[in-house]
C-alpha cells in the first residue's frame, strides 16, 4: 500500500477512535443533566459508566469483535459494526427513563468494543515500516479530536451556553417549554449524541469502501486450513510468548486505563462537584485539555518512529503522576490547581500508554490472532475498569469528599504502569510486522 493510501485508510479507520472517545465524553459532559432530568443517584451514574463504551459494553464488544476480525476479516467489522453504534446512539437520544438510557449506553459500548481491535490492527497492517507509529498517533489524534469537538458542543449547547436558545427551540418541537425545566436542559445532551450519529453514518460509508488488509488476505491465501474462533482462542492461551505478551500489555494498559476511564467519564462531574464549575465551564476546561492532547499527540507522531519508544513512554507517565499530585496540593478546588491538573493531564494524553498499547498490541502478535489478542486484552481492561468506575463513585462520595483518597490510588496505579512499561518495553521501532513475528514466534505463524 502506498504512503498516501495508508494515510487515507488510517484517517477513515481512525473515525472509530473519534466515536469511541466521543461516546465516553458525550456521556460524561451531559452526566449532570441526565442526573437531574431522571433523578439519578451517584450509583445510577456508576452503572451508566459500568456498561458504557468506557467499560463493560466495550469489553463485551472487544472480545467478540477481535476474534471475528481474525476469522472473517477487518473489513467485515467495518461493513456492519457502525450500524450497531448508530442504533445505540439513537436509543440514548430518545431516552425518557433510566432503563432506556442504560440500554443505549450498553449497545453503543458494545459497538465501540467491536470496532477498536479491528481498527488498530488494520492501521498497523496497512502502514509502512517507518510510519506505523505515526499512523497510530494519527488514530490517537482522532481519539482526542472527538472529545474536543463533543465538549465544545456541550459547552455551547449547555444551559449556560450561547446556543442554548436554539436548544430550547429544538426541545419545543417535542415537549412543552413554557418553563425552563430539566427536561428542556437535557436536550443539550440529546443534540450532542445526534452529532455522533451523523459522524458514525459518515464513517460507516467510508469504512465499508476500504479494501481488506493485505496481511489478512495473505494469511487466508496460504492454503492452510483456517483456524476457527475457538482455535485462535486456544492458540492465544497456549503459546508461551503470546501469554507473556498479554500479561505485559494488560499490565501497562489496565493500570493506566483504570485512571483514564475515570477521567474520561467523570472529569466534568469532578470539576462541577469539587471545582464548583458550571456544566458549561466544566466542558470548557475539558475541551482545552483535549486540545492540548491533540497538539502533543501531533508532536509525538513526528518523533515516535525516530526515537526510543521508552523515552516517550516514561515522559508521559511522569507527567500523569505529577497531574495527580496537583490534586493533593493545591487541589482542583483552586483555579490554579484545576488548570494545572487539566493541562498536565492533557500533556500525558498526547504521549499516553494507549498509544503504545495500540502500537505494541498490533506488533507483538501474529496476524492469525492479532485482532483477537487485542480484543481479549481490551475485554479484560475495560471489564475491570467497569468495576473501577463503580468503586470510584463509592470513594468519591456525594460531594467529592473522597477525591484525595482517590488521587493516592490513581498515582499508585500510574506508578505500576510506569515500572512494568520500563521493564518490558519491546524494541520494535522501524521493523516490519513479519520480522517481529518471525523473531518472536518462529516460521509457523
Amino acid at each position: 500500500m502506498k504512503k498516501e493510501g495508508s494515510l487515507k485508510s488510517t484517517i477513515a479507520v481512525s473515525l472509530t477512535n473519534y466515536l469511541d472517545a466521543g461516546a465516553i465524553v458525550a456521556g460524561g459532559s451531559g452526566l449532570t443533566l441526565w442526573q437531574n432530568y431522571l433523578g439519578l443517584s451517584e450509583m445510577h451514574l456508576g452503572w451508566l459508566n459500568f456498561i458504557s463504551a468506557n467499560a463493560l459494553g466495550a469489553a463485551i464488544g472487544a472480545i467478540i469483535g477481535g476474534f471475528l476480525a481474525d476469522k472473517y476479516g477487518r473489513k467485515f467489522i467495518f461493513t456492519y459494526n457502525l450500524l450497531v453504534y448508530m442504533t445505540g446512539v439513537l436509543l440514548i437520544m430518545l431516552s425518557v427513563n433510566f432503563p432506556m438510557l442504560l440500554l443505549g449506553f450498553l449497545v453503543t459500548g458494545i459497538s465501540v468494543g467491536v470496532g477498536v481491535p479491528a481498527s488498530w490492527t488494520y492501521i498497523s497492517e496497512s502502514s509502512e515500516v517507518n510510519n506505523r507509529g505515526r499512523n497510530i498517533c494519527i488514530s490517537q489524534m482522532s481519539w482526542g479530536i472527538g472529545p474536543m469537538i463533543i465538549l465544545l458542543l456541550g459547552m455551547l449547547l449547555a444551559p449556560e451556553g450561547v446556543l442554548f436558545g436554539w436548544v430550547k427551540s429544538v426541545a419545543g418541537i417535542f415537549i412543552e417549554t413554557a418553563t425552563l425545566t430539566d427536561a428542556v436542559k437535557v436536550f443539550s445532551s440529546r443534540i450532542v449524541f445526534f452529532s455522533l450519529f451523523v459522524v458514525a453514518f459518515i464513517a460507516w460509508n467510508l469504512q465499508r469502501g476500504l479494501q481488506e488488509s493485505a496481511e489478512f488476505t495473505a494469511q487466508k491465501n496460504t492454503g492452510e486450513k483456517q483456524n476457527g474462533l475457538m482455535d485462535n482462542i486456544r492458540l492465544l492461551f497456549t503459546n508461551k510468548v503470546a501469554v507473556k505478551t498479554v500479561c505485559f500489555l494488560a499490565g501497562i494498559y489496565l493500570t493506566w486505563n483504570l485512571v483514564a476511564s475515570v477521567m474520561g467519564f467523570f472529569q466534568q462531574h469532578i470539576y462541577e462537584k469539587v471545582g464548583g464549575l458550571t456544566n458549561a465551564e466544566a466542558n470548557w476546561a475539558s475541551c482545552i485539555q483535549w486540545a492540548v492532547i491533540v497538539g502533543i499527540t501531533f508532536i509525538t507522531s513526528k518523533l515516535i518512529d525516530k526515537i526510543e519508544h521508552k523515552l516517550i513512554y516514561v515522559f508521559g507517565l511522569v507527567i500523569a503522576i505529577l497531574a495527580w499530585i496537583v490534586v493533593l496540593e493545591p487541589g482542583v478546588d483552586t483555579t490554579f490547581g484545576l488548570w494545572a491538573f487539566a493541562i498536565l493531564w492533557g500533556i500525558q494524553g498526547g504521549t499516553s500508554v494507549q498509544i503504545f498499547y495500540a502500537l505494541w498490541g498490533s506488533e507483538l502478535f501474529p496476524a492469525k490472532f492479532r485482532a483477537g489478542a487485542q480484543g481479549f486484552m481490551f475485554f479484560l481492561v475495560r471489564g475491570l475498569c467497569a468495576f473501577g468506575g463503580l468503586t470510584f463513585t463509592h470513594i468519591f462520595g456525594k460531594e467529592g469528599e473522597g477525591l484525595i483518597t482517590a488521587a493516592y490510588i490513581m498515582m499508585a496505579l500510574l506508578a505500576i504502569s510506569l515500572i512494568v512499561g520500563v521493564v518490558g518495553s519491546p524494541k520494535t521501532r522501524a521493523r516490519s510486522l513479519e520480522e517481529i513475528t518471525k523473531e518472536r514466534y518462529g516460521d509457523n505463524y
